[in-house]
């Protein structure tokens, strides 16, 4: 799962205001949409996604939601939920997902770190240094930069992302 921004011009389209995107590496007018792809050796596709409405400008302006044909009904969420709410969807789609992988606006969020847990789903999420992570079978939160120091360097062990232009990456 990630997110992208796309610049967009004036402020009728829904999500639009100024703010950081990646896209344009500054703030811009532009909207922002999280995304759930899946992958496998053979194949990638996009399976999912969901547009973000900024909280003050979008979600409490009634007026501005109506001309662009935004429903009342869809509340403010954070980045990660419409990202915990892609992730419930994926079995009733008949999707297979052992794993998942996010940047740290999805690993900071307990409760979708907690959802998958809770399915048994296994997930590679960048956290900030000073995220408590559960060791010791959920008895003790430690920083993950703690934990990390403390892993011996036989405990790592380097993945492959895939096939590259030179060979793996």
């Amino acid at each position: 799962m990630d997110e992208t921004g796309f610049v967009k011009k004036g402020r009728a389209p829904a999500g639009v205001q100024r703010q950081y995107t990646g896209t344009a590496g500054h703030i811009e007018n532009s909207q922002v949409g999280a995304f759930l792809a899946c992958a496998t050796s053979r194949e990638r596709a996009l399976i999912d996604r969901r547009l973000h409405l900024p909280e003050h400008s979008w979600c409490t302006d009634s007026e501005r939601r109506q001309a662009a044909g935004t429903p009342g009904t869809v509340p403010f969420a954070t980045k990660p939920r419409p990202a915990r709410e892609m992730i419930t969807a994926v079995p009733d789609a008949g999707v297979e997902a052992p794993w998942v992988t996010g940047d740290e606006a999805y690993g900071r969020d307990p409760q979708l770190r907690a959802g998958l847990e809770a399915r048994g789903t296994g997930y590679a999420m960048a956290v900030a240094c000073s995220t408590r992570v559960w060791i010791d079978q959920g008895r003790a939160p430690v920083r993950a930069d703690t934990v990390a120091e403390r892993l011996t360097a036989t405990a790592w062990q380097r993945q492959s992302a895939g096939s590259g232009l030179p060979g793996r990456r």
